[in-house]
């Protein structure tokens, strides 16, 4: 998912290409991706992303077009591209890493059910972090926060995945997660 524009950020160049550490963040998902047992990449970009479209083009990777309406209109075009069940990965996490997708795999398969699996990380576990926290909720009697990735298997039974993993835990959405994700890397 590669097409917001990155507002909260405020920064001169679309969100994907922001770079941490002296590379996009698109591109470091990109290798997470490579490393891991993914079988394909499809890069679901919008009309708010150009610059990305050309960074994907140049790096021979699959995109959709999706309206720019928002998350979930873009995730919605972007399923109904696709064959279930569908990986998903907020182009926004620098710190994943080819086991960190892998680990959602094994949840997933760990789960003997199939269907969709959306991982999540302790709001505490941000804040310990200095991490943002746009959208949390109430699971089981703890705070969560989505992570941004996701195993979407629609018409299928939906299991959260609670990790304590900092890898989904620093999505870079402002200025200071940006910061963060330098530092920890």
């Amino acid at each position: 998912m590669c097409g917001g524009r990155g507002t909260r950020l405020d920064a001169p160049r679309e969100k994907p290409l922001f770079e941490v550490a002296g590379r996009p963040l698109l591109a470091r998902v990109l290798d997470a991706l490579d490393a891991s047992r993914t079988d394909a990449v499809h890069a679901a970009v919008s009309p708010h992303a150009p610059e990305t479209a050309a960074f994907l083009d140049s790096r021979a990777v699959s995109t959709i077009e999706t309206p720019g309406e928002g998350y979930v209109a873009d995730l919605d075009a972007a399923l109904d591209a696709l064959e279930p069940p569908v990986l998903t990965v907020a182009a926004d996490l620098p710190l994943l890493d080819g086991a960190a997708v892998n680990r959602v795999l094994d949840a997933r398969a760990d789960d003997g059910a199939g269907g969709s699996l959306h991982v999540c990380v302790p709001a505490a576990l941000k804040r310990r972090l200095g991490a943002s926290a746009d959208a949390t909720y109430d699971a089981d009697g703890r705070t969560v926060a989505p992570s941004g990735v996701n195993v979407v298997d629609p018409d299928t039974t939906d299991t959260m995945h609670l990790s304590y993993d900092a890898r989904y835990a620093v999505n870079v959405n402002r200025p200071g997660d940006a910061a963060l994700a330098e530092a920890l890397l």
